[in-house]
């Protein structure tokens, strides 16, 4: 298949070994960001934040985070370009969720009139996912998993290699970021820059799928 969103899937690749001497550029990150920033969620909620780490300070922070376990990742903490905290709030509120309406009317997505049907028929759905101390951490964490999906789709595009880690840990990340991440959680982060020529054993493997009968079925 020529396709080029088939072209770009099939270069996309887990990156092993980052070269630490590359460096995205200023222009690509804003394009990443962005992205990010386009990115779908149920009901428009937008349950998250993002920290993108690239000063030296910071990356040393997210380094300090492998203290206690998967220090198999550890190395792209400062390897890689940059890596982005994905992190999603575990009590999601209505009020959290009329500043997505506000902008919605804002915007002119939404017209003003349907404010307060958007606001309390949408919002059903997210208290359909919360229990009753408030909690719906797996319905947000889910929204992040759409984020990072279609990012890994735009980094293949712009050529630039990434690793999702979840392989991290989520307690001691809460800690070492507790001001940035301000009651927000982070199970997984996303390393991107570029790989290490002849270190990264990864790279330009053929891809390894499933075929499609087996997990499409066509009705």
């Amino acid at each position: 298949m020529t396709h080029q969103i088939i072209k770009d899937l099939n270069n996309r690749y887990t990156a092993k070994k980052y070269d630490a001497a590359k460096r995205i550029s200023a222009e690509d990150m804003e394009v990443i960001k962005e992205a990010i920033r386009l990115s779908a969620s149920s009901i428009n909620s937008q349950p998250w934040k993002f920290i993108v780490i690239e000063s030296d300070e910071a990356k040393q922070r997210f380094h300090d985070t492998f203290a206690n376990m998967h220090q198999f990742n550890q190395p792209h903490a400062k390897e890689a370009s940059h890596t982005i905290l994905f992190a999603h709030n575990p009590h999601f509120t209505k009020d959290d969720y009329k500043k997505v309406v506000d902008v919605e009317v804002t915007s002119g997505h939404l017209p003003a009139e349907m404010f307060d049907q958007m606001l309390n028929g949408a919002f059903g759905f997210a208290e359909l996912n919360t229990d009753e101390n408030g909690y719906n951490g797996q319905w947000t964490k889910s929204q992040t998993y759409i984020a990072l999906g279609n990012l890994l789709h735009t980094l293949a595009r712009m050529g630039i290699a990434s690793t999702p880690m979840e392989g991290v840990d989520s307690a001691l990340i809460g800690d070492i970021f507790k001001d940035e991440l301000g009651g927000y959680v982070c199970d997984f982060a996303l390393a991107l820059g570029y790989h290490k020529d002849g270190e990264d054993y990864n790279y330009g493997l053929p891809k390894a799928r499933l075929a499609q009968e087996d997990i499409i079925t066509v009705l």
